[in-house]
C-alpha cells in the first residue's frame, strides 16, 4: 500500500490502480487457497484483517487527497476501525483474543474493497464513468451501512463477554 500511495500522490493513477486491483486479487486468491488446503492459521486470522484495514486506510487517504472521495466518507469509515481499536484492548485486558471475523463484516470490507478501486477508476475511464460511478458509490455506502453494522455487533459481542448479565 506504501507504493499506492506514492503512484496515486504523484498522479499515477493508472499505475496506482494496477497496484490496488492487484493487492486486491493476492488478496482474495490468498484467502482462497488457505481454506482450500485447510491452511487457515491464528496468525493469518489476525493479519489478513488488519492488512484489509491498512488497504483501506491507504486508499482512504489517497482517495481523499486527490479530491475522488469526500472526508466525509473517509471519516465515518476510519472512526468504525477507531471505535473497535479502543474494544480490543478491553478483551485483551480480560483474556479474549481477538473475536472470530463476522459475515457482516467480511461483506462490508469486501464492498468497500470494490468501491475504491472503482472511485479511482472512474478517473482513468472518464468515458465510462456514467457506469462506474454509481457502482462504486453503491459498493461506498453499502460498505459503510455493512461495516459499522458489523462494528456494532462486535462492540455488542464484547460487551456481553466482558460485562455478562446475571440473569
Amino acid at each position: 500500500m506504501p507504493l499506492f500511495l506514492v503512484l496515486i500522490l504523484n498522479g499515477h493513477y493508472g499505475w496506482s490502480f494496477a497496484v490496488i486491483a492487484l493487492a486486491s486479487a493476492t488478496d482474495w486468491l490468498d484467502g482462497q487457497i488457505a481454506r482450500k488446503f485447510n491452511q487457515i492459521t491464528s496468525l493469518g486470522q489476525v493479519l489478513d484483517p488488519a492488512a484489509d484495514r491498512l488497504f483501506i486506510f491507504a486508499a482512504l487517504i489517497g482517495l481523499t487527497i486527490i479530491g475522488n472521495i469526500p472526508l466525509w466518507f473517509a471519516v465515518i469509515v476510519a472512526t468504525r476501525d477507531l471505535m473497535l481499536l479502543a474494544v480490543y484492548p478491553i478483551l485483551a485486558t480480560h483474556g479474549y483474543g481477538p473475536l472470530p471475523a463476522h459475515f457482516l463484516g467480511k461483506s462490508g470490507t469486501f464492498a468497500l474493497l470494490y468501491a475504491l478501486p472503482l472511485l479511482l477508476l472512474a478517473d482513468i475511464w472518464p468515458a465510462a464513468d456514467f457506469v462506474i460511478l454509481p457502482l462504486a458509490w453503491g459498493f461506498a455506502y453499502w460498505g459503510i451501512a455493512l461495516y459499522w453494522i458489523s462494528g456494532l455487533f462486535y462492540v455488542k459481542q464484547v460487551q456481553e463477554l466482558v460485562f455478562p448479565r446475571n440473569k
